[in-house]
């Protein structure tokens, strides 16, 4: 049995005091920390409670949401008529191809036998060796004599023979002779003969005219295929050239759009079709030109959907720069009028057949029009707004009818 002693207790007191001292040294930051953090609590609480006894008391406001500001445009219907836009290329009236109906050696090619070469009608634009074909109307011409000689012989001859067989018969019973006897067969023979050689001089001649290849309408040469010196047989394309006299546009269009015009042939019996304008640029400039609707192709674009509606412009080099072939157009053509139309920005038309009315000073109503069709980025209204209407043309997200709106420029009221 271990028995404790007032000495040992004593030991290990003093055995004890060196461990307390070092966990104090070790826990020192932590009380630090600990002080810190109770103090800054106590200094915030202090500072909340200075803020609480001193601030303001806030105020009870109405809030309200302005009115939306627009911009109106005032109705002044009027009779209008009716524009259809279209584009398309500038092709000739007329273009063909230069073709001999004669060969031979080319002699001559006119100056203006060129690309882009300007003629006028009946210019000879070439020319080809005539010897061989002058040759020929002389053969035919002396053929002729010769047939015309022997109908002569024959005809003195059949006049002989039949003197010769009236002296032979009794006058009173001597009757007409014989066809062979008469030599009716052999003058006919010699007719047939000599009408067969003169149709040979015509056609020598014929040929002997078409050795000049004349011009049959004022143009452009727009291809050039020949030159002096070469053979040409009969029927070899010499080059290509078209008239100046008018040009045509092919314009498609939508077939709903043809009910607004006049195209002879096609919407019913007129004799003229709708004018139209054509605008292009060439050489830097913007130029227009008067035109005419005169058909319709008549098929529809499988594709498309569209019908061709041809226009013709009239004389469209005679300015300068000229309306060139092949240029690409826009044209405008001007078909009915609609009485007490309006046009109008396409923005201001909602749901397709309605519009916003400003009421009085302050309200917006909905109206219901009729829409007689768009014009690129406006809208053509046939009815359903009175003269001196104010139509909103201000896009707004949210809208109701008889709602409170701001005129721009004025004060107005506000919205709760």
């Amino acid at each position: 049995m271990t028995m404790w002693t007032e000495t040992d207790e004593r030991k290990n007191t003093n055995m004890d005091r060196p461990g307390l001292l070092t966990r104090f040294r070790q826990d020192r930051p932590k009380l630090f920390h600990l002080t810190a953090a109770l103090f800054i609590i106590l200094v915030g609480m202090t500072v909340f409670k200075v803020m609480m006894a001193t601030k303001k008391e806030v105020v009870r406001r109405d809030f309200r949401i302005p009115a939306p500001v627009v911009s109106v445009l005032k109705a002044e219907p009027s009779p209008r008529k009716v524009i259809v836009s279209g584009e398309g290329t500038v092709s000739p009236l007329r273009s063909i191809d230069l073709v001999p109906q004669v060969g031979g050696k080319v002699i001559y090619i006119s100056p203006a036998l060129v690309d882009g070469g300007e003629f006028t009608e009946n210019d000879i634009l070439l020319k080809i060796d005539p010897i061989d074909y002058e040759l020929a109307v002389k053969s035919a011409k002396a053929r002729v004599k010769d047939l015309e000689s022997k109908l002569q012989m024959m005809a003195e001859e059949a006049e002989i023979a039949v003197e010769e067989w009236r002296l032979s018969r009794d006058e009173e019973n001597a009757g007409s002779p014989p066809p062979l006897v008469a030599k009716i067969p052999q003058l006919a023979a010699a007719e047939a003969a000599l009408e067969a050689g003169l149709a040979d001089l015509e056609k020598a001649g014929l040929n002997l005219e078409r050795t000049s290849l004349k011009a049959p309408f004022g143009g452009i040469v727009s291809r050039k295929n020949i030159d002096l010196g070469q053979f040409v047989p009969v029927g070899m394309s010499l080059g290509s050239i078209f008239s100046t006299e008018a040009a045509e546009i092919s314009v498609p269009l939508a077939t709903e759009e043809l009910r607004w015009l006049s195209i002879p042939g096609f919407t019913g019996d007129e004799v003229e079709g709708s004018p139209a304008v054509v605008y292009a640029e060439i050489a830097g400039q913007a130029l227009r030109w008067k035109a005419t609707v005169m058909r319709a192709e008549g098929i529809l674009d499988e594709r498309t959907r569209m019908i061709n509606v041809v226009v013709r412009i009239d004389q469209p080099y005679s300015a300068r720069p000229p309306l060139a072939m092949g240029l690409f157009a826009r044209v405008e053509i001007y078909g009915h009028e609609i009485e007490n139309s309006l046009l109008i920005p396409r923005s201001a038309i909602h749901d397709n057949d309605s519009v916003w009315i400003l009421e009085g000073k302050d309200r917006l109503r909905f109206r219901k029009i009729v829409l007689a069709r768009y014009e690129g980025d406006r809208a053509l209204i046939s009815s359903g707004i009175e003269p001196g209407e104010k139509i909103i043309l201000t896009p707004l997200r949210v809208v109701t009818d008889s709602m409170q709106v701001r005129l721009r420029g004025g004060k107005g009221p506000a919205k709760r």
